[in-house]
């Protein structure tokens, strides 16, 4: 399998926008960003360029029009994401990293259910 490429925060948003729907034109893209972000359409090409250099998408081309789609995963590129974080910050262990985040946020009772339900999965699959 080919590694993932190194997304920056910028481009998680434009492939957001093409997780959602693909293929979209750059226009398409700057329209589903507008009121999100700041950036000028010059940007988001820029970005979309980035992208398309780092593997992570793709164009089809009709005539002079460019219709951007994903070519990574999303399921795998948060999961690298996730990981990569893991690694960095809570040295490669996920415990204190959910220890944390558990202490730290609030949970209404549908979020504490819900990872009931994911942990008695996770005990019944391993």
């Amino acid at each position: 399998m080919k590694s993932l490429p190194q997304i920056s925060d910028s481009e998680w948003m434009i492939m957001r926008i093409l997780w959602e729907k693909a293929p979209r034109t750059a226009q398409e893209v700057v329209s589903a960003l507008k009121g999100k972000v700041s950036w000028s359409p010059r940007t988001i090409r820029t970005l979309l360029n980035r992208l398309l250099g780092k593997g992570a998408l793709g164009y089809e081309q009709e005539g002079r029009l460019y219709r951007y789609y994903p070519l990574v995963d999303e399921a795998a590129c948060v999961h690298a994401e996730t990981r990569s974080f893991i690694n960095r910050v809570h040295g490669g262990v996920f415990t204190p990293m959910l220890a944390q985040f558990l202490t730290e946020e609030t949970l209404t009772e549908d979020d504490i259910e819900a990872l009931r339900r994911i942990l008695a999965q996770k005990g019944e699959d391993q």
